[in-house]
């Protein structure tokens, strides 16, 4: 095998599409096609589950990933130290939340500048709804999303983490510290401090339909880091990822609320317009991504 099989292997994993991964790699379906299969022929093992209308990868292929993406990755920096095709420049401009700025892009974005030096980040910030938006509305080439149950078309990801989904009430000793401290917790008289949207926000709704509650919602606010500081100040209760409250720098000023049924999880990672891996600042830094954290979706 070679770095253009692993390449074609990648693109695969990540797209899930014949059809998309001859656009990323400038090759026919049917080129793809062969490529993958010479690979499983020479692995000796199923790599894809293949259907009418998808592409799965198999264990034996999220397991290959891993090496992939370090070798090609490890192959990239060779030749840019040796000169070989010249170094990698040009710029990429990402989108994350606060919380992801210091909790996530961490694992990513130094070594993807000790490999790709020339390349210039350009980080927008702002509030964790928007971030697939400003991907799909080319805003971006990257963003650090949570990820809804249907991804939409054209956006490619890749999941970093999964995060629960938390209620959480102000330790400050006030009516809503009060309120949330009943046994049992009386929900309708609560007040919500809810996203303006984001994948929490959908989820947070279904639950208090099972639960056969209207919410009594106090405020709409943009972005966790928001509802956190004012649950802190005894405004109300929010829910909010557990990633958010593990580090936050007012954690200690609020408590999670033990509730059953509990919310579901959601996964987090980076999401990219499926054409966008065409350029070569953006597959190098999925393939960084890829190479820490060997899952997808």
């Amino acid at each position: 095998m070679d770095v253009r099989t692993l390449e074609v292997f990648l693109a695969l994993t990540e797209t899930r599409s014949f059809a998309s991964t001859s656009r990323v790699c400038n090759a026919s379906p049917s080129a793809v096609s062969r490529t993958i299969q010479r690979l499983e022929d020479e692995l000796g093992t199923r790599l894809f589950i293949r259907d009418n209308r998808s592409v799965r990868p198999t264990s034996e292929a999220e397991i290959f990933r891993r090496y992939a993406a370090r070798a090609v990755a490890e192959w990239q920096s060779v030749r840019d130290q040796l000169g070989g095709g010249g170094r990698l420049t040009g710029d990429i401009r990402i989108y994350a939340s606060v919380t992801a700025c210091y909790a996530i892009l961490p694992d990513v974005i130094p070594e993807f500048r000790a490999l790709y030096p020339e390349v210039a980040i350009t980080l927008k910030t702002g509030d964790p709804g928007s971030a697939l938006s400003a991907v799909l509305d080319d805003e971006v080439d990257l963003a650090v999303a949570a990820f809804p149950e249907t991804i939409p078309s054209g956006v490619t990801t890749h999941v970093m983490m999964r995060t629960p989904l938390q209620f959480v009430a102000p330790t400050l000793e006030c009516r809503v510290s009060e309120l949330a401290g009943r046994s049992p917790v009386p929900w309708a008289e609560l007040p919500l401090i809810i996203q303006e949207r984001d994948v929490a926000r959908d989820r947070v709704e279904k639950w208090y339909r099972r639960l056969g509650v209207k919410p009594r919602v106090y405020a709409h606010v943009a972005g966790n880091e928001a509802i956190l500081a004012m649950v802190a100040l005894g405004c109300g209760i929010g829910i909010v990822p557990g990633l958010v409250i593990e580090k936050s720098p007012i954690r200690a000023e609020v408590r999670v609320l033990d509730v059953d049924p509990g919310l579901d999880a959601y996964d987090v990672g980076i999401a990219v317009r499926t054409r966008a891996l065409q350029s070569a600042t953006v597959t190098a830094f999925w393939r960084v991504v890829g190479a820490k954290h060997p899952r997808g979706r």
